[in-house]
This record gives C-alpha cells, sequence and structure tokens, in this order.
C-alpha cells in the first residue's frame, strides 16, 4: 500500500472583490497543465491522468475545484445568494489562480463548460497561454431540458442531474467508473448544477469571438466523444471550423466525461493532444 502522488492544499484568491478558498491538486513535474471540471463535478474527474505516469512525466498537472464545488466552500453569505456562474466570473477565477500559483503560460484543458471557457478565454487572453485543450467544448449549446428541475424542494437536485447526465456516459464506459462519475453529480451542493448549467446554456458570447482566437500562437485542440449528446461531434465540428487552425479529434467509444468516465480510452487522445501543445523553452524563467 502506498499514498497516490497527488497532492492537495487550498489557496486563497480575490473574485469579485472577496476571497475564495479554493482546493487545488497536483501531480508530476515540468510543463503546468491547467485542468478544468465540468458542471456540477469537481477535479476527481482528473484523478486518473494525475495518477497516470505517462501524463505526469514531463507535465505538472493542476487541477483545481471552483468555488462551491468539491473541496471550495462557497463564498461567505451563501445562504442568501442565488448560485449563477457567469462567464466573467469564471474567467475571473481562472486568471486568479494561475497568478496566484505564478504559472507561466501553462496549457488549460477543459471539459465541458471548462471546454467552453478555455475557448473564451483563448479568444480574450490567450496570451496568457501556451495551449488550449477544449473537451466536449461547443461555442454555445442552448438548453434542451429545464435547469430549474436541478434546484427544487421537492426533488433531489444531485440525483436529478446525475440522471440526466447518464444519458452522456458512453455505452464502452467501464461500469465502475461510470458510477463513480455519476457519484460526484449526486454529490454536487444545493443549486450548484443548476448554477453552472446557467452559464452554459444561456451564453452565447463566444460565438462571435471564436474568430479571435489566434491559433499560430496558442494552438488550440478539440476533444469530442461520440457518444455526447450535450456537445455532439457536430457542434464540435461547427466550433472548431470557426477558428482558423484548430485542430479536433472525435473519440468513438467516449461520452462527455471522458477523462473519468473511461480513463484508458481517453488516455491516448489527451497523449496526443498534450504532443501538440508547446513545450516552454529552455531558457524561459
Amino acid at each position: 500500500m502506498s499514498f497516490e502522488p497527488i497532492t492537495g492544499r487550498y489557496l486563497t484568491v480575490t473574485v469579485g472583490g472577496a476571497p475564495r478558498r479554493i482546493y487545488v491538486e497536483e501531480a508530476g513535474r515540468g510543463r503546468p497543465v491547467l485542468c478544468l471540471h465540468t458542471a456540477g463535478a469537481d477535479t476527481r474527474q482528473w484523478r486518473h491522468l494525475m495518477n497516470d505516469a505517462a501524463v505526469t512525466d514531463g507535465n505538472r498537472l493542476i487541477a483545481f475545484d471552483m468555488p462551491w464545488h468539491g473541496k471550495s466552500l462557497p463564498p461567505e453569505g451563501w445562504e442568501t445568494q442565488d448560485y449563477l456562474l457567469t462567464t466573467e466570473a469564471y474567467i475571473e477565477t481562472v486568471l486568479a489562480v494561475i497568478d496566484a500559483m505564478g504559472l507561466d503560460r501553462p496549457v488549460l484543458a477543459g471539459c465541458s463548460m471548462g471546454g467552453r471557457i478555455a475557448l473564451q478565454l483563448a479568444a480574450l487572453h490567450g496570451h496568457r497561454f501556451a495551449g488550449f485543450i477544449a473537451i466536449e467544448a461547443s461555442d454555445f449549446q442552448p438548453a434542451w431540458y429545464d435547469i430549474d428541475w436541478f434546484h427544487r424542494p421537492d426533488a433531489h437536485g444531485g440525483e436529478m442531474g446525475a440522471a440526466l447526465v447518464s444519458a452522456n456516459i458512453s455505452p464502452h464506459a467501464p461500469p465502475v467508473e461510470r458510477w463513480n462519475t455519476l457519484w460526484m453529480f449526486m454529490q454536487s451542493g444545493p443549486g450548484v448544477f443548476r448554477g453552472d448549467l446557467s452559464f452554459y446554456t444561456r451564453d452565447d458570447s463566444l460565438i462571435g469571438r471564436l474568430g479571435r482566437i489566434d491559433t499560430a500562437r496558442t494552438p488550440v485542440h478539440l476533444l469530442v466523444g461520440a457518444y455526447d449528446l450535450t456537445c455532439t461531434p457536430e457542434d464540435a465540428r461547427r466550433t472548431a471550423a470557426a477558428i482558423p487552425g484548430a485542430t479536433l479529434a472525435v473519440m468513438e467509444e467516449l461520452g462527455h466525461f471522458p477523462m473519468s468516465e473511461h480513463p484508458e480510452g481517453f488516455r491516448p487522445f489527451f497523449l496526443d493532444a498534450l504532443a501538440r501543445m508547446p513545450m516552454p523553452r529552455a531558457d524561459a524563467a
């Protein structure tokens, strides 16, 4: 028996003029790769890759729980607030973590809402990053369901969320990882999944910004699962086509949570994506 190589710490940053105590996990050494979780979940989605020596050999994987998620508590006074994530707050949080940790142009890898914000950052703050791996990411995906169902007094929001996303997991996923993935959603805090989906399904501002992305400076590689019903391969192809120079791979046996639902199936796609990202210069500080 031995400890896993993942280490966890807490980091306090300022977002919206107020402190946010954020839980951060790391594994590996070398090029920084900042990993963002999906809506309604947390950094546990990245645990398999953070335990994979082939991934962490030369890459310092860093994942953090967004405020309200996982081990990152909501801000003071949350009991009187209605949590609704916005693009602006999401961007501010990611940049605050980068600044606080002193990360010099990390690669950003995000899935689902994390992939959406990765593309927003590519358009608005591309110079801060070495490249982007946008997983299950599209320009805009309106809700085909009523998001208010995920925060009602007569329904368990976590179980409702797990029921919804269960259809987005590939039938090829190992059963144990399917249920581990669903467990994260079952544990989601009250209203958190609804608040994330408010950002994901209502903010269409990325559509007009895709043309700003300079892939000659910061490459963008999209990954999409063939069994993803929320961000379909067609959605990802449409988005990639709007970004000059972007590349895309369709993962034939994977769904919306590839790093969590089927880590072995996702592994070669992620390694290929990392290989497409530039390594830091030897003379970089």
